[in-house]
């Protein structure tokens, strides 16, 4: 082993230091760099935390509040805060948590009686007491047998089962004075970076808010959001019918073969909803208008073709308008901060000319359809001239469909808006669940590979502008839809797992992608693999996976 190794820097300078340094010691000599807390670091594109002792030459990138990965880690530290601010509060409590809401994390602390807002306000200030005491966060490695008897003692049966069912010897855990657990990823060493938060009391739990990488130095503005609390209700609903709300007992249908029983129902509960939706609006004779938004990889158009289907049952003719024909010609698109053509920009659409068809359409009269050139750039008309009648409404599918302004020359009390998102029902365990996000991310890299010839690395590398994209032009408008549909199948990511696991392994260890790669790896590694064939041909999963029976 070298007596000495060389570091360097993201910066591009380079030092020396002895070997078995630990990255604590090199970040104090970089401390000054950094306007927000460092919470571990990127090693030879290896994520790290700052405990880790150096061996050999590398190259280190430290992350904080600026980057992806720093408030991911800030986050999922702040919940393991949470974890053990309740423990000592509340010793014969039971936190779980449930799900992203509100700018921050949801959760539930059973206590055999309502929540109050004075328990929130006791277990808020002992997290800020335990931050103050500059507490380590120390990470055990011990056999799983060791990780399984803890977990015993304390009656946590989820984190039990899926111990059991991991195909490794050695599990990390992580300890916070007395309170331990089971985290999915790397932590913060001490509790003494963890300040800026909040709880606040949300009838029948409690939020979590934390900082955002765009401005991690405060506390985003609350925002109520009452539907999507109600579409996450929902899904928990849908679990609980489905007897399946943890990783770990979806695993246990796999050999027991009840598989195909969970999927049967799963699918049954996605096409009652969207009768249920069919027939809200065929209720509303006003009705001329069907907006449908929702982030990448929500499935929106398998959903779209599905209402459709529902819609006719109900003795009605809808008739679907493609948004991307209205873009405008390429010259005329604007640009984002990068200087690249901005499509997911509401001023990519030609508004006054979709506007007019509209307008045109729902008067009766016929109008001239115009059809987008991808190769050429520029719109054209090929003579596909439609005409509509009372009992045809339109359709409309894209990312702007909850903004008022795409369909501003329209009353409201014509349009029913629609807002599909994969808000999974299913957890890893009650203290760390199945982001949103991650799911529809391995949605879109299957989906990319399947129809788009595009390798996981690429859409790693779109994932944050897709990203950026979302947050501008659907999240703030979200509540101003009228019904929501989750378009999350519980036992979907099962499916998904052996369609991404090669593709993600290919993503090398050179790549800024590979951390990224190797956490949705470690994600997917927790669930057992099932087969495809029982997934019906109209299965919104079929829109990633293949042999939908809405496409060629």
């Amino acid at each position: 082993m070298k007596s000495h190794i060389t570091v360097r820097f993201i910066n591009g300078e380079s030092k020396n230091y002895a070997a078995g340094t630990t990255l604590l010691t090199i970040l104090a000599d970089m401390r000054e760099l950094y306007t927000t807390p460092v919470v571990a670091a990127k090693v030879n594109n290896e994520i790290r935390d700052l405990r880790y002792k150096l061996s050999g030459d590398c190259q280190i990138d430290f992350l904080d509040l600026h980057t992806d990965h720093g408030i991911k880690i800030y986050q999922r530290s702040l919940t393991f805060l949470l974890i053990a601010a309740a423990q000592e509060v509340f010793p014969a409590g039971e936190l779980t948590v449930e799900h992203s809401l509100s700018k921050g994390l949801y959760c539930e602390l059973y206590l055999g009686r309502p929540l109050t807002k004075e328990d929130v306000a006791r277990l808020e200030a002992r997290m800020r007491q335990i931050a103050v005491e500059d507490r380590p966060i120390i990470r055990k490695n011990m056999s799983k047998a060791e990780a399984i008897a803890l977990f015993t003692a304390s009656g946590q049966k989820e984190k039990i089962k899926l111990l059991k069912q991991m195909k490794r010897d050695e599990v990390k855990l992580y300890y916070c004075g007395e309170a331990y657990g089971y985290m999915y990823g790397t932590m913060t060493p001490t509790t003494s970076d963890l300040k800026l938060f909040e709880l606040v009391y949300y009838e029948p739990g409690l939020i979590l808010r934390f900082p955002e990488k765009d401005q991690p130095e405060k506390l985003p503005s609350f925002v109520d959001q009452p539907k999507l609390a109600q579409i996450f209700a929902e899904a928990e609903r849908w679990g609980k019918i489905l007897h399946c709300g943890y990783v770990a007992t979806l695993n246990e249908c796999v050999p027991n073969k009840s598989i195909g029983d969970i999927i049967r129902v799963a699918e049954a509960l996605h096409e009652k909803k969207i009768a249920q939706i069919a027939d809200f609006v065929s209720q509303h004779s006003s009705v001329r208008l069907i907006l449908i938004a929702g982030p990448s990889s929500s499935g929106k158009t398998t959903f779209a073709q599905r209402l459709n289907i529902q819609l006719r049952v109900n003795g009605l003719r809808p008739i679907s308008i493609s948004l991307d024909d209205y873009f405008v010609d390429r010259v005329h698109t604007p640009l984002d901060e990068n200087g690249d053509y901005d499509f997911e920009s509401i001023e990519a659409i030609d508004l006054a000319l979709f506007n007019e068809h509209l307008t045109k359409l729902l008067q009766g009269e016929e109008v001239s359809l115009p059809t987008y050139n991808f190769k050429t750039g520029k719109r054209e008309f090929r003579g596909n001239k439609i005409k509509i009648d009372q009992t045809q409404p339109l359709i409309i599918e894209g990312i702007h469909g909850l903004n008022e302004r795409l369909t501003s020359a329209i009353g409201r009390e014509l349009k029913v808006k629609i807002y599909i998102s994969a808000l999974t029902q299913l957890s890893i365990d009650n203290h760390n669940r199945i982001p949103t996000t991650d799911a529809r991310l391995i949605r879109r890299i299957v989906r990319d590979s399947q129809f788009r010839s595009h390798d996981a690395l690429r859409t790693l590398e779109m994932w944050a502008s897709v990203r950026r994209g979302e947050e501008r032009n659907i999240f703030p408008f979200q509540e101003d839809a009228d019904i929501m549909f989750n378009s999350a199948l519980i036992y979907e990511l099962a499916v998904l797992k052996k369609y991404a696991e090669p593709l993600l392994m290919k993503v090398t260890s050179d790549s800024p992608q590979r951390p990224e790669a190797q956490r949705l790896l470690k994600f997917l590694s927790y669930f057992y693999s099932v087969a495809d064939e029982e997934i019906p041909p109209n299965s919104i999963l079929r829109e990633f996976v293949g042999k939908s029976c809405f496409y060629e």
